[in-house]
């Protein structure tokens, strides 16, 4: 019996595969993986590892001690936070050298103060809001333009690049992503016309490397791409993308009742008659979602089957009555493949009312990483989990 209660398998060869894949869409632009959120749950550490292997020129993720642990974990490329930390952080950003975004004038200001302190420069990305409205110097207002001049000038802030990110990128026939675009080239270029030349731009996430040629500039931001998803259905089979991740639990009970019963909490389930249950070592606190009771199919022995009743804070419910010779210690598929048989990660989304970013990343610690056809040189598969 496998000793894990829960756990994904993750390829290696397809996370490097959809790499290689955003590479010749690309084409001589850099690349900047997103591996922010635990690399959407597929682990930092062991996708990163696999990706600077691979060649990618740098990486990005939200926190500070998502930056420090790649670190720790001997990544050298460059890290960027996408997100914002605090003045008060500006010696831990240069001593692991890792880029900070700048968003607003009066906090480049405290950054350039602290770096100026200690005798150093901090490496910022200067954050464009072109039509998102979340961080970033407002492009549609004239006075952010002169203070995001003011911020390129600032003595303690060494600006590498320029930035902004798309709304609608996953929707092809959307035209707010080119206005996006466009405001953010008449940004840069303004500040240009200022004589301030910053050397990186970029503004294309995943959905943009595989639908807007135009967006890819100096760098681009693959996230949901390198784990093999597609972040719009409008997109998918627009690239060659092998999902990385398949989340497995084991079956801990099977049960046969001959009369009818009620299953679970609330008791929203009732069989009609005969029915053959499995209990799988699984539950919200590991991820899964307890609005998806009763909506899904798992896979068992290459077969669908449904789940039923509520989903349990460790545990949950199938119905496995046509499927022969279940039994304790079977491994269920809950996305991923079994036999001639798939669940994706997009319909267990859909069933959830929610997008495929969510499902992964809501995966908890209890839920093991499992890394298998490691592509990686044998000198290096030792540690790639550590």
């Amino acid at each position: 019996m496998n000793s894990m209660r829960v756990w994904a398998d993750i390829s290696l060869d397809n996370i490097v595969h959809n790499y290689r894949e955003i590479k010749r869409l690309v084409g001589d632009s850099r690349i900047m993986a997103v591996v922010k959120a635990d690399a959407y749950g597929h682990g930092a550490v062991a996708v990163s590892r696999a990706l600077e292997n691979a060649g990618a020129d740098r990486f990005a993720v939200a926190t500070l001690q998502e930056a420090i642990n790649l670190r720790k974990a001997g990544i050298s490329r460059p890290i960027m936070i996408l997100g914002s930390s605090s003045p008060a952080q500006t010696e831990e950003l240069i001593r692991n050298d890792i880029i900070q975004t700048v968003y607003n004038l009066e906090t480049a200001r405290e950054f350039s103060r602290s770096a100026l302190g200690l005798g150093r420069k901090l490496k910022v990305h200067i954050k464009v809001d072109t039509g998102m409205s979340r961080l970033g110097f407002v492009a549609a207002h004239p006075e952010e333009l002169e203070r995001a001049a003011e911020t390129c000038m600032l003595e303690g802030l060494d600006v590498e690049g320029i930035f902004t990110h798309l709304a609608t990128s996953e929707v092809p026939e959307d035209p707010f992503q080119k206005k996006q675009l466009e405001l953010f080239r008449e940004f840069c270029g303004k500040l240009e016309s200022r004589g301030i030349h910053i050397p990186l731009k970029h503004s294309a996430n995943s959905g943009a490397v595989i639908n807007l040629p135009e967006s890819h500039m100096d760098i681009v931001r693959p996230g949901l791409a390198i784990y093999g998803l597609y972040p719009g259905r409008g997109l998918s089979g627009k690239a060659d993308l092998k999902p990385a991740m398949q989340l497995r639990a084991q079956i801990v009970q099977v049960h046969e009742y001959t009369e009818p019963v009620t299953v679970s909490y609330g008791r929203k389930f009732a069989s009609s008659g005969r029915i053959k249950t499995a209990t799988v070592a699984i539950g919200y606190a590991d991820g899964l979602f307890r609005t998806l009771s009763g909506k899904m199919d798992m896979l068992v022995k290459g077969k669908r089957v449904r789940q039923i009743g509520a989903i349990c804070m460790d545990m949950c419910i199938i119905d496995v009555t046509n499927v022969p010779d279940v039994k304790e210690g079977d491994t269920v598929t809950l996305f991923g493949t079994d036999g001639s048989e798939t669940i994706s990660v997009e319909e267990l989304a859909e069933h959830a009312g929610t997008i495929s970013y969510e499902i992964v990343c809501a995966l908890s610690g209890r839920v093991d990483r499992r890394y298998i056809n490691c592509i990686l040189p044998t000198e290096q598969k030792i540690d790639i989990m550590t």
